[in-house]
């Protein structure tokens, strides 16, 4: 029986949970046919499967990165996508991968860099946690890829600096942490409550790395 029929949309369902208990069966049981079926499908006519499996494997990225990283040029194509859900899908997905293959990533930067210009909200915020992951793999991807991660902090919208400073993060090291540092004290100027409590937070943990 094809995994397919375990999609919600497959299932006249509404809600997510179908795809959800899907990649958390996919992960566990590390399905490596059952994750290639689903990325096969990405590709399907019918686009509420299309839908359903970008969702299924961000999800298993999120439990075991390892298992869609072999996929992420499959991810990257998704970038281009007219259709919204799997483009912002597809940079869930690479920000898992990015963990596992900086490697692609770094190849394809000017691509994934075009996607955040252009892209939603979710694409945006989650192209800045592919940029950290890949940044810290190794110093000559740091050196190309920290200073936009700088520049976006400086100047992104005040509400998105907690988030994004989070996301940042894991590019940050002992070489770079007191630029990291200096930008996010300016923007300690824009903030107030919960987000400059998180702000400051951050600018703790950078200091001791």
């Amino acid at each position: 029986m094809s995994i397919l029929n375990r999609l919600a949309s497959l299932q006249n369902r509404r809600d997510e949970v179908p795809n959800q208990e899907l990649a958390r069966d996919l992960a566990t049981k590390k399905d490596k046919a059952g994750i290639r079926e689903v990325v096969e499908n990405l590709w399907n006519k019918d686009k509420n499967i299309q839908a359903d499996c970008i969702k299924v494997l961000y999800e298993v990225g999120y439990i075991e990165p390892d298992l869609i990283a072999g996929y992420t040029e499959d991810f990257i194509k998704l970038l281009k996508s007219k259709n919204n859900r799997l483009a912002w899908g597809a940079m869930i997905a690479l920000a898992a991968a990015a963990k596992i293959d900086p490697d692609t990533i770094f190849r394809n930067l000017n691509t994934i860099k075009k996607a955040k210009e252009t892209g939603s909200v979710i694409t945006v915020d989650n192209a800045i946690s592919v940029f950290a992951h890949t940044a810290s793999a190794n110093p000559k991807y740091n050196a190309t890829i920290f200073p936009d991660l700088l520049h976006h902090l400086a100047f992104c919208r005040p509400k998105e600096v907690p988030q994004h400073a989070e996301r940042t993060f894991p590019a940050v090291n002992a070489g770079n942490k007191n630029e990291f540092i200096k930008v996010l004290e300016k923007r300690t100027e824009d903030l107030s409550g919960g987000g400059l409590s998180r702000v400051k937070k951050l600018i703790r943990a950078a200091e001791v790395i």
